[in-house]
């Protein structure tokens, strides 16, 4: 097998995608076994989070265990000691947590394959500025319907809002740590790759 090395935030992302899913579980006493788990990595809905439109830019990485889903922001120190000072989340990054956990709450599996009887039945309960569902056979469409339907198989245990956990996982190496404060809505989960870097790549 070839040896693939990453570096930076992206890399990190897919290194604890991979290798540390337990680490978010544990800290939210899930009980699901990492290797049952659902993963996307960095899915894209739309690359800008433009105003008056349906795009609304791309996480991290979503993952779905029997008992939650998890939406994730990632951040790392860019080998700098952190200063354990709050990490702002933006508006555009929190808005994208509210839109997809709306998609969450209000998608049934008798939608499938009917796009457009969601976005007809479902408009009036999407307020989100000036943002609006997706048309029927467009690209975000589709995708959103099959992450959505992914998502949902693999978290039978989903009810409602309680089950979406926001996660901003920050990556650091030694002492220093992660910030102390982030955004009441999410959940800082630091993970430590100090010990597992060759020079300062992971192991992917």
């Amino acid at each position: 097998m070839s040896e693939i090395l990453g570096y930076g935030e992206d890399a990190l992302t897919l290194w604890a995608s991979k290798r540390h899913v337990s680490t978010i579980l544990n800290h939210f006493k899930d009980p699901s076994l990492p290797a049952d788990c659902t993963i996307f990595y960095r899915p894209s809905f739309g690359r800008h989070s433009k105003e008056n439109a349906s795009v609304f830019g791309e996480f991290d990485a979503l993952i779905a265990s029997s008992q939650n889903v998890y939406l994730i922001e990632s951040k790392w120190d860019n080998l700098t000691k952190s200063k354990n000072i709050e990490l702002v989340i933006r508006r555009e990054q929190l808005m994208r947590h509210q839109i997809f956990a709306w998609y969450l709450t209000h998608w049934k599996r008798e939608y499938s394959n009917k796009w457009a009887d969601f976005a007809k039945e479902q408009q009036y309960s999407f307020d989100f500025g000036g943002k609006t569902i997706p048309p029927a056979n467009s690209l975000l469409a589709r995708n959103l319907e099959f992450i959505l339907n992914k998502l949902l198989e693999r978290c039978k245990a989903f009810s409602s809002e309680n089950s979406i956990k926001n996660v901003l996982l920050f990556f650091y190496r030694g002492k220093s740590g992660p910030p102390n404060k982030v955004n009441k809505a999410f959940t800082i989960i630091a993970i430590d790759y100090g010990k597992e870097v060759l020079g300062n790549f992971v192991m992917l």
